[in-house]
């Protein structure tokens, strides 16, 4: 899963840490069950985060977008209990958990971002592999408000398709929510991004849903 994105923190200097990684649309960063081997930062492109429930149906739990993090959760080496898969073409950069001491040399607020982040993370999993039994708005409302919390910021770098190819839903479903939400002013459509202009109203869409 994505965690908070730190404006404190200068990921520019921290890139010489990782390893430069290109990934294909639909190709798969790392799959649930496979041990984690460190954490990745997305300097382009969308990411994908979903889980396979018992019953072997995926559910969308996330959509990371640039400037987030991916796969902190199994920095133990754990095994990964999310998959995470490439919207379209994206670069990554991967940090292992063996040079995680020298990243955390040069930005030790880091390491504070991550144990606050994760806990959150863990706190909240449990409501969102439920997002795929909500309404269509909901779920549409559900994605856009958890990255505007990743991000810190109401305007949304994602466009109609980009919605689509995330969230599974129909272009025409995106398109009529968004439609509606327009006329009500709830959001604005500024090119490649969606503005947010009344983020109360998401709120109340989704009621008691956790986000």
């Amino acid at each position: 899963m994505a965690i908070l994105f730190d404006s404190d923190i200068n990921w520019e200097t921290c890139l010489q840490f990782g390893t430069r990684k290109f990934f294909k649309e639909k190709a798969c960063i790392y799959q649930q069950g496979t041990t984690g081997e460190g954490f990745y930062y997305i300097q382009q492109g969308l990411i994908k985060v979903t889980t396979t429930t018992a019953m072997g149906k995926e559910r969308l739990l996330n959509i990371a977008i640039p400037g987030q993090l991916l796969g902190v959760q199994a920095m133990d080496r754990q095994p990964h209990f999310t998959t995470a898969t490439a919207v379209n073409d994206s670069i990554l950069y991967f940090f292992s958990c063996d040079h995680f001491q020298k990243l955390i040399k040069n930005q030790p607020s880091i390491l504070n971002m991550l144990i606050k982040t994760v806990i959150h993370k863990m706190h909240i999993l449990a409501d969102k592999i439920y997002l795929d039994t909500l309404l269509p708005e909901q779920q549409l409302a559900a994605i856009l408000m958890n990255i505007c919390y990743e991000f810190k910021n109401f305007e949304v770098p994602l466009t109609q398709q980009d919605l689509t190819k995330c969230t599974g839903l129909t272009r025409i479903t995106i398109y009529k929510i968004l439609k509606q939400w327009k006329e009500e002013q709830i959001v604005e459509i500024h090119g490649k991004k969606v503005l947010i202009r009344k983020p109360e109203e998401l709120k109340n869409l989704l009621g008691d849903v956790i986000i």
